[in-house]
This record gives structure tokens, C-alpha cells and sequence, in this order.
């Protein structure tokens, strides 16, 4: 009988070994090339604004590669995709946004997070990381600070659309200045 047993439970254990490694997928193996719009060179991806055209894409390919502080992905009528990436210790900046719901998903990083109704009382602080959504209302002021040891890398989605197609900024520095001149 115990001998059985073992043969059993060896049995089972090399099939969900074998199951498992036929499983596993590189994230190479997982980046998909199609006919659409998707751009890619030797398995890279293509920063830039794909307008309003219909696009099907790795977001977590593309916000990983992205290494401007602000990267517009997606433009259409009424939403808009960035990228970002946020360097050791900086932040997304304290703003407010009147009229535009925004969601952030973070792929890369942690980061406090700070909300309220007045830039004078952020009361809400929560901490986030890898795989976290943050939802922010229109008329909220918010910020996001780089609390981790690598760059933060997010992705934006602003409904409706927060910059001008196209937008890139290098740095934190340039986006600001690209607003004092708006």
C-alpha cells in the first residue's frame, strides 16, 4: 500500500512539474505581432501617439520601455493614455484636474500616494506598488512620489484627454516649464 501511494504521488508531482514548464511563457514569447497599427522593430516597441486609431498592445511592455517622464500613448476624443516614469525620489507633481477623471495602474516601483480637496490637506495617503490602481476624481488635488529605489513606471489613462497629441517630456522639469507656457 505504501508503495502505491508513493508511485501515486510521484506520478502526480511530475505531471504538474511537466504541466507547469510547458506552461511557462518568457515575455518575449508573450508579446504578440499582428496586422494592426502595433509598431514593432526586432521585437521592440514604438513610443509615440497612436491618435485615435484602433491599436492592440502590450501596456506593459510599452510602460516598462518608456523612460520619459511623460510619453502621450494614445490620444483619442475622448480619452488619452500616457506613460511615465518617475525617477528615485521624485513625483508626478501635486495638480488638480477640474474636470478629468484620471486612473493610474503602477507596472514598476512604489510610491506614496496623496490626495485631498485642497493642495494644503492631502488627508488621503495610501502606499502603492507594482500591480496597483489609483483612482482619481476630477476636482482632486493629487500627487505621487517615487518612494522605491528604481524608477516608478505607470501608465495614465485621462478621460477626457489631459495633453496635446504627441506630448513628450523629457523630465519633470520640462513638463512644468511645457505648462507655465500653455
Amino acid at each position: 500500500m505504501k508503495a502505491k501511494v508513493i508511485l501515486l504521488f510521484s506520478g502526480l508531482s511530475a505531471g504538474i512539474i511537466l504541466f507547469n514548464s510547458c506552461d511557462q511563457k518568457t515575455k518575449t514569447d508573450r508579446i504578440e505581432t499582428t496586422e494592426t497599427s502595433e509598431k514593432k522593430v526586432s521585437g521592440e516597441v514604438a513610443l509615440k501617439d497612436y491618435g485615435a486609431d484602433p491599436l492592440v498592445l502590450n501596456i506593459e511592455d510599452y510602460t516598462s520601455t518608456n523612460t520619459n517622464f511623460r510619453t502621450t500613448l494614445w490620444t483619442g476624443k475622448n480619452l488619452q493614455v500616457t506613460l511615465m516614469s518617475i525617477p528615485v525620489g521624485g513625483e508626478v507633481g501635486l495638480e488638480q484636474h477640474t474636470t478629468i477623471d484620471q486612473f493610474l495602474r503602477i507596472e514598476e516601483g512604489e510610491a506614496q500616494v496623496l490626495m485631498g480637496d485642497s493642495k494644503e490637506e492631502l488627508s488621503f495617503k495610501h502606499e502603492a506598488k507594482e500591480d496597483f490602481a489609483i483612482l482619481v476624481p476630477a476636482g482632486k488635488w493629487h500627487n505621487i512620489i517615487n518612494t522605491g529605489n528604481k524608477p516608478l513606471k505607470l501608465y495614465s489613462i485621462y478621460s477626457p484627454p489631459e495633453h496635446a497629441h504627441s506630448t513628450v517630456h523629457k523630465t519633470y522639469e520640462e513638463a512644468m516649464e511645457a505648462e507655465l507656457n500653455h
